[in-house]
């Protein structure tokens, strides 16, 4: 198992299929993109599958949620799930994505193997849109959503960040939206993660600042009937339920000791942490010709020097030189 010696046992694998985007979200990249990974150092679908393969039939994993950057890129997207689902014991497998396509894609994920999805939306206006993601997709991200309810995704997870000036008044609008269309709202607090390292503490928008918005206007309640355990939201109910919203708070709130998940990039290499400054390359060991137990091995090996936490709350705290795009939500 991928134990670390704190006593955590990593089940949650996420897979970073790519870490280009057809959207520049201003919390992520700048306005001209990044320089993207070179294809000859990308993982392949083979190589991805192989890899999942080691981590759910040798070391233990049991959910698998592909990100990107967008996830919908890659071609053969489809084949990886399949081949995911067809694994025995078969993980549980999610996606999170920026909703562009989906409506196109929705029905041909859920029946390749895809259990449950998440889907990016900061606001729901299309001049705000255009302003955070630098692309006038509104329409495009909102018919992937409704076309992901309408395959039997249930519930659909919806995933904003707040910034304050920008979009934090559109709290209660974008609970209102979801709550009526079945969809479950979580907000999260902006990490830092940008590529260009502009991340301030004092503009970013906070857990309790997120509960004040949202209580001018709903009724929160706790959430009995479900247990937290390792997930990173916690959740409450809207006005006595069934509606629920989710607020995850990486920052204010830390859940390290709890944390269940360990990252592979879309370049083979694995990451304990999303604000991990070190990493172990499993495709050197792909493409050197290691055994499984071998990849199992340096695997285990690197989940076992795991940090306590992310340090963001230290003075000493570095934001990691890859932005979220290249490490997978």
């Amino acid at each position: 198992m991928l134990t670390d010696s704190y006593g955590r046992v990593a089940t949650d694998l996420r897979v970073s299929l790519t870490d280009r985007c057809n959207l520049r979200c201003a919390y992520c990249m700048p306005p001209e993109g990044l320089d993207w990974l070179p294809t000859p150092e990308v993982l392949t679908a083979d190589e991805i599958v192989r890899l999942i393969r080691i981590g759910v039939e040798t070391l233990g994993i049991r959910e698998v949620r592909f990100t990107g950057g967008e996830p919908l890129l890659r071609r053969d997207l489809g084949f990886i799930i399949a081949a995911t689902a067809a694994l025995s014991p078969r993980p549980d497998i999610s996606l999170t994505t920026n909703g562009i396509g989906l409506d196109r894609r929705a029905a041909a994920l859920r029946e390749a193997g895809v259990d449950r999805i998440n889907v990016s939306l900061d606001t729901l206006r299309p001049e705000v849109f255009r302003k955070l993601t630098r692309r006038d997709r509104l329409a495009d991200v909102l018919s992937g959503l409704a076309a992901a309810a309408a395959v039997g995704f249930t519930p659909v997870k919806v995933n904003t960040v707040l910034m304050r000036g920008q979009n934090d008044e559109e709290a209660p609008e974008l609970l209102r939206y979801c709550a009526e269309r079945g969809y479950e709202l979580r907000f999260i607090e902006q990490m830092p993660l940008d590529a260009q390292h502009g991340w301030k503490r004092a503009e970013m928008v906070t857990a309790d600042e997120i509960f004040g918005l949202l209580s001018a206007s709903f009724e929160l309640s706790e959430d009995t009937e479900r247990t937290r355990g390792a997930a990173p939201a916690e959740t409450y109910l809207v006005n006595g339920g069934p509606a629920r919203v989710g607020v995850i708070a990486s920052v204010t709130r830390p859940f390290c000791g709890a944390c269940d998940r360990v990252r592979l990039t879309a370049d083979g290499q694995i990451r304990n942490c999303l604000f991990a400054r070190s990493e172990s390359d499993l495709r050197a060991a792909l493409r050197s010709g290691a055994s499984d137990q071998e990849i199992a091995a340096q695997w285990c090996a690197a989940v076992a020097s795991k940090l306590p936490g992310h340090g963001i709350n230290d003075p000493s705290f570095l934001q990691p030189d890859r932005p979220m795009s290249a490490i997978g939500g």
